[in-house]
């Protein structure tokens, strides 16, 4: 009888252009973007991590409420997402606000959303779900959206972000098996941080790589250094081009890190991480190896650097004082959405609250 976990495993090999140094290592690979398109990547990066500096602050100061922290995951957040176009779908985790902000959810909405105003999930012509709690349960939705496309002859795709946690959820099997069924047009991120809330990677799955899942549901997978934005970039860019093609849906594997709690609400990640592996993982940090990369193509400056640092913390001023601006959630409101014909027992409720917020 023949073993073959082996042969499959040994083929996940994590694809890296960029490495710890900002030096090319894979010169064939490199993806085809212009400069500007490199510093605008550069920017949004920057922008991104200033704005998880000030979003822990305000949280902190009691200013939002739900809060997951991203520092570390740039790449895998940010450069998979300048791989998209305007037009494709995400489904995000609620790790995941960077992106919906920079698939234009404005500022002060992703403030709301922490904030548990029901305004924050209201995309208003974005292409994009509010982010999902329920860990795993995007992958599903995914599949949905993505067969919607694919029955209405669009030429874009439905894209999932999940956490190596994430993996050991049944909804992310059922996904991932559902799609390889259909061949819908989906993308399925993995961004393996390794602790997922505060378990360790290795006591999720047995499995040498969580990219070699798709094998089973008979999708492409593909590992990449989560860490790396060029290499990230180029798997997310062949991914799109397969699945609006036709050639099926991806499962991609960042291996990336998140410097931060798992959320900020009450997780002490000092006690399941040690500070060694946290120094180790900061000399990955990808705006460090992308900085040193640009300022040796003469792309990036410290001064350039300062002003989107400045104009990141003056946007975040102007949407906290939106946001705080916004009308106050009623709870009338609240059961007004649930259903579109109330049932008598919630329309007595609504009925009551009405009263008490008229007085």
């Amino acid at each position: 009888m023949k073993h073959v976990l082996n042969e499959i495993e040994s083929k996940f090999e994590m694809f890296q252009i960029l490495n710890e140094k900002g030096e090319i290592v894979n010169e064939e690979h490199v993806p085809d973007l212009s400069d500007e398109q490199l510093r605008e990547l550069m920017r949004r990066m920057v922008y991104t991590r200033v704005l998880d500096q000030r979003s822990i602050a305000l949280n902190r100061q009691g200013r939002l409420g739900f809060y997951a922290p991203t520092a570390g995951q740039e790449a895998s957040q940010i450069a998979s997402h300048f791989a998209l176009e305007k037009e494709d779908f995400i489904l995000p985790g609620y790790r995941d606000i960077p992106q919906l902000i920079w698939h234009g959810l404005p500022l002060y909405k992703a403030f709301l959303y922490s904030r548990g105003h029901y305004h924050g999930n209201q995309m208003d012509g974005v292409q994009a779900l509010h982010p999902q709690i329920i860990i795993g349960a995007q992958y599903i939705q995914a599949v949905g959206v993505a067969m919607g496309m694919k029955l209405r002859g669009k030429k874009s795709v439905a894209v999932t972000y999940t956490g190596d946690g994430g993996t050991s959820q049944g909804d992310f099997y059922e996904g991932l098996n559902f799609a390889g069924v259909y061949n819908v047009p989906a993308i399925f991120f993995v961004q393996n941080n390794f602790f997922a809330i505060s378990v360790p990677r290795e006591m999720q799955s047995k499995a040498k790589t969580l990219a070699q899942k798709a094998v089973a549901a008979g999708i492409e997978g593909f590992q990449v250094d989560g860490m790396d934005p060029l290499a990230v970039y180029a798997i997310t860019k062949h991914a799109r081009e397969r699945a609006i093609n036709g050639e099926g849906p991806s499962l991609i594997e960042t291996i990336t890190y998140r410097y931060g709690p798992h959320t900020m609400a009450g997780d002490d990640p000092t006690r399941y991480r040690t500070e060694d592996l946290d120094n180790e993982w900061e000399k990955r940090d990808p705006l460090i190896r992308f900085r040193i990369y640009l300022k040796n193509k003469g792309l990036w400056t410290d001064e350039e650097e300062e002003a989107v640092i400045e104009q990141a913390k003056e946007d975040i001023r102007e949407a906290i004082k939106q946001a705080d601006n916004t009308p106050k959630q009623k709870v009338s409101e609240l059961i007004e959405f649930m259903f579109e014909e109330l049932p008598p027992t919630l329309q007595e409720q609504l009925e009551e609250y009405k009263r008490k917020e008229s007085n």
